[in-house]
C-alpha cells in the first residue's frame, strides 16, 4: 500500500483569498440576476436602471437621472439618456412636463418580479447566514474600500 504524501501548501494571501472568493460570489449572483433577468423578458441595463431610479426615490429630474446611470452603470451620457429615453418609450418609465421622470406601474412591476426571483434563490441562503457574519464581512469590505479609495 502506498501513502500519497502531499507537501503544506502555502497559505494563500489575503488579498488574494478575499478577491478570489468576492470575484465568484460576483460571478454567481450575476449569472442568478441574468438567468432572472432574461426569464422576465427583458435586458439587464434596463433591470439595472429601474434600480438606480428606485434608488432614488422612484422619480427624479430626468438629468439627475442620467447623470446617475452614466456614473453607476459606466456609461457615456448620450448612452445614459437613450437608455433613460428607451425606459420610457417601452412605457417603464414616464417623463412629465416639470423635467422629471418617475417609474410607471409596468416599471414597477417589472422590477419587482425580478428581485422576487432573484430572492426566491438568495433569501433562504442570505437568512441561513448568521448576522454576527454578515457584520463583519459588511465592516470588512467597507473598511477595504474605504482604505483602498485613500490610497488612490
Amino acid at each position: 500500500m502506498t501513502q500519497n504524501q502531499t507537501e503544506p501548501r502555502a497559505a494563500m494571501p489575503v488579498g488574494q483569498a478575499i478577491g478570489q472568493t468576492l470575484g465568484q460570489a460576483q460571478s454567481v449572483l450575476t449569472g442568478l440576476l441574468g438567468e432572472k433577468v432574461a426569464q422576465a423578458g427583458t435586458e439587464r441595463e434596463t433591470y439595472l436602471a429601474l434600480q438606480r431610479l428606485g434608488v432614488l426615490g422612484d422619480a427624479a429630474s430626468r438629468d439627475d437621472y442620467i447623470r446617475d446611470l452614466a456614473d453607476w452603470l459606466d456609461l457615456d451620457p448620450r448612452s445614459a439618456a437613450e437608455l433613460a429615453d428607451g425606459l420610457v418609450v417601452g412605457g417603464l418609465v414616464t417623463a412629465h412636463d416639470d423635467g422629471t421622470v418617475r417609474i410607471a406601474d409596468s416599471g414597477a412591476e417589472l422590477r419587482a418580479a425580478i428581485v422576487a426571483a432573484v430572492s426566491a434563490v438568495t433569501a433562504p441562503i442570505y437568512e441561513s447566514i448568521s448576522a454576527a457574519d454578515v457584520e463583519t464581512t459588511v465592516r470588512t469590505l467597507r473598511y477595504i474600500t474605504t482604505s483602498v479609495r485613500a490610497r488612490s
